[in-house]
């Protein structure tokens, strides 16, 4: 079933982690990348709940919910749904395939930009081709985007995959806000090293969601009338969507004003809504599947997937 997320004039639907979901880890949890290690043995999980009628559920305790690590059942040791900070990482395509996308991308990110509190939010924004450049370092109270990413002309080949794990490994350490990795493409890549699943089991591993933002015209956006038939069949509806889905995040398709400006609102709101859960991580090595539940079956959670033991990071 394709689980891609379209941004509408509907509201955007969500979905709950089950056994289903986590029955086939990412390919980087069998083989760690050594980068990410760490002595923490504390699990940090960024959860969000919502109802049947897809609305964000509030007041929630530790109670109401249910953690599964590997199979076996962990007690919540610690628990918050307080106001931090969003801090998000804007990452844009700037690869010649982007050429026509580049305008549509900073309309989107203006708009993301427009959802933030001077006080307390913060961001930066990152370009890359076949390799990351660092255009604006995080920063509080960011209104515009910065002058210099108007004059980038899109050029060269695409390192996606290798763009957002490196991307989310500069998030990660952000440990005392709601983070995520923003992703504009328009989904093409032939130039990583990292395949989909590599990157999902790294930024899930350190608990960063990566929100993918399709810019692609009506004729490529599978929810359009006029998508071709080859619009199912892109990255954008395949191995992005399950990279962002592993890591807690998700993906929209964005290709009109309305469309950008609605899922920016839906992904800030989204981040405000988190839940902070943290519990032991195992002793046993290796890639743990996660599994999430809700004592409630009216209500759906979405977090991270799994973690590799030992490089979590406990709430801060």
């Amino acid at each position: 079933m394709r689980r891609l997320i379209i941004v509408g004039a509907l509201a955007i639907t969500s979905y709950g982690v089950d056994a289903n979901t986590l029955a086939q880890p990412p390919v980087s949890a069998q083989n760690p990348v050594a980068t990410f290690k760490s002595s923490i043995d504390v699990v940090r999980i960024n959860a969000i709940v919502r109802n049947k009628k897809g609305r964000f559920v509030a007041d929630l305790t530790a109670k109401d919910f249910e953690v599964e690590d590997g199979g076996v059942p962990r007690p919540i040791t610690d628990f918050r749904r307080d106001e931090a900070g969003v801090s998000i990482a804007m990452l844009f395509d700037v690869s010649g395939s982007m050429e026509a996308g580049m305008t549509p991308a900073r309309e989107a990110a203006t708009h993301l930009l427009s959802w933030l509190n001077a006080a307390g939010d913060e961001a930066a924004v990152y370009t890359f081709d076949t390799r990351l450049d660092e255009i604006a370092a995080f920063q509080p109270g960011m209104t515009a985007l910065p002058p210099r990413l108007s004059s980038v002309k899109p050029f060269g080949a695409t390192s996606l995959h290798d763009a957002i794990a490196q991307t989310a490994q500069r998030v990660a350490a952000r440990e005392s806000l709601r983070r995520a990795v923003v992703v504009f493409t328009d989904g093409k890549d032939n130039a990583s090293l990292l395949t989909p699943g590599e990157v999902s089991g790294i930024a899930s591993s350190i608990d960063v969601p990566v929100y993918i933002i399709g810019i692609v015209p009506s004729i490529d956006n599978p929810s359009a009338d006029i998508a071709t038939t080859s619009a199912d069949h892109s990255a954008l509806a395949r191995a992005l969507t399950n990279l962002a889905e592993w890591t807690g995040g998700r993906t929209f398709v964005v290709s009109t004003i309305a469309e950008r400006s609605l899922m920016a609102r839906h992904l800030i709101e989204e981040l405000r809504h988190q839940y902070l859960i943290a519990f032991e991580a195992s002793t046993l090595p290796g890639w743990h599947p996660l599994v999430i539940r809700m004592r409630d079956k009216e209500l759906t959670v979405r977090a991270r997937s799994g973690y590799i033991a030992g490089q979590s990071r406990p709430i801060s």
